[in-house]
């Protein structure tokens, strides 16, 4: 749909800037990223209705990107990849969630088309009957709103959380009971890319767990995975 907000995320500046220039020619609103860090900020900062990703933005991981895009974002995903060969990763991206799956070389119009047609289909189950849309997390004691971006207790007064803490936690409240690496969490809280580094990381779950954890030195909610990552060990529910 015309006006929607395109994430263009691909480490060559020129299909980059090709991309971009026709979708911005077709009246969308078009966001680059030319690497994770940039694609976490971005997603951080403004809503987006879809993203066109090749993987190159994060070639430690290639399609595993995927896993930490459905922590930060719910909107559809189109892989573009240069891999001619790559049946494999094809099926790979489609079984981890992907949309819709381009080989490089393509056609822009080629492109435009799936766009919109993704773009059709999402915004057919969105006007799907709902209940009421969800919102907040429940996990324990405690409540995230993250339109409002308040975290609450009873009887306490509302927690202040940074922008980084707030996407870090937001990160563990979409995967509960799953390990997350340093690196998925770096990407997930990175607002300004000089703002959390791979060193800091630790410090920012420390930072997490004295305004969450009962006992810091013990947590019970964000417990540390030796050797793999941290996890929220709690049940979450959506509100």
């Amino acid at each position: 749909m015309k006006g929607s907000h395109i994430l263009v995320a691909d480490c060559d500046p020129a299909a980059r800037g090709l991309i971009s220039d026709y979708l911005c020619d077709h009246a969308y609103e078009v966001s680059t990223a030319s690497h994770s860090g940039a694609v976490a900020r971005i997603l951080a900062q403004k809503p987006v209705d879809l993203i066109v990703l090749d993987p190159s933005v994060c070639p430690d991981y290639g399609l595993d990107i995927l896993r930490d895009l459905n922590s930060l974002s719910d909107a559809p995903v189109i892989i573009v990849s240069g891999d001619r060969d790559g049946e494999e990763d094809k099926v790979q991206g489609l079984e981890l969630g992907a949309d819709d799956y381009l080989t490089k070389p393509f056609s822009t119009r080629e492109l435009l088309a799936r766009i919109r047609a993704v773009l059709r289909r999402a915004d057919r189950t969105e006007r799907r009957p709902r209940r009421r849309e969800r919102r907040s997390y429940r996990f324990g004691n405690w409540q995230l709103d993250t339109r409002m971006r308040r975290l609450t207790r009873p009887e306490i007064e509302p927690t202040k959380l940074t922008a980084a803490e707030f996407n870090l936690l937001v990160a563990f409240l979409r995967a509960p009971q799953k390990v997350l690496s340093r690196e998925q969490l770096l990407a997930a809280t990175r607002v300004h890319d000089e703002e959390v580094c791979d060193r800091s990381i630790d410090v920012l779950i420390l930072r997490l767990r004295r305004k969450l954890e009962i006992d810091p030195g013990e947590p019970r909610l964000i417990r540390t995975e030796r050797g793999a990552g941290y996890v929220l060990a709690t049940a979450v529910e959506l509100i």
